[in-house]
């Protein structure tokens, strides 16, 4: 019998856990996407019922998201999507420039990618410049992520690379704001990403400084 409970609370607590992580990623994914803008004001009992979930699980995820900054919980109100301040995403794009810039000089310092990343950034220019043309802001943000990400790993720092994707979701959150903003953004970036893969093309270690620095003045201009 005792063999049967321990079962029995095994299988409750791995749906709890099931249940806690989609409430998370799915109220996640509205924040960072703007889907739910900053100043939203969140219920657990509507997430609940809009999820099909009971209350326990969509409270520890807005525990975790609270933990994470992205949701500041008040009582008897709910909680309430933090808002991206000017300041934070200052800061955001001055850490991701120096993890960028220096992922950048350890590639080049070792030669430049190699074809396989040659051929990934390719692949990756190709999707960008299709979501360009669709005006798709959601799909683009996550090919830009991915293009500097490839850079990120392809300089074989793994410190780099654990900050970089400790960003990530403040910098998916900062992309889709600053993105939609103006859609003329979507094709300066891809305008920037075009000729930081050249330069990687053409093993131009100096240019490619420049045109990242220029490339995050672009959003800082934004902000």
């Amino acid at each position: 019998m005792q063999a049967c409970m321990q079962d029995i609370f095994g299988v409750v607590e791995s749906k709890t856990e099931v249940a806690a992580e989609r409430a998370y990623v799915t109220t996640k994914n509205g924040i960072i996407s703007g889907a739910l803008p900053g100043g939203s004001l969140l219920s657990e009992v509507a997430v609940s019922a809009d999820l099909g979930l009971s209350r326990t699980p969509v409270h520890e995820a807005f525990l975790r998201l609270a933990a994470e900054q992205l949701l500041d919980l008040q009582p008897r109100r709910g909680a309430v999507v933090r808002p991206m301040t000017p300041s934070e995403a200052a800061d955001v794009l001055a850490m991701r420039h120096a993890i960028e810039a220096a992922s950048a000089a350890q590639l080049f310092g070792k030669g430049g990618p190699d074809d396989g990343v040659r051929v990934a950034i390719d692949e990756n220019l190709a999707r960008q410049r299709a979501f360009v043309a669709d005006e798709d802001v959601d799909g683009f943000v996550d090919v830009d992520d991915e293009f500097h990400l490839l850079v990120v790993r392809a300089s074989g720092n793994p410190i780099a690379e654990h900050f970089y994707e400790q960003l990530r979701a403040r910098q998916h959150r900062l992309r889709n704001l600053l993105l939609r903003i103006d859609p003329a953004n979507l094709r300066s970036s891809l305008a920037d990403h075009e000729e930081l893969a050249a330069c990687l093309r053409d093993g131009d270690a100096d240019r490619y400084s420049a045109l990242l620095q220029a490339h995050f003045d672009l959003y800082q201009g934004a902000l």
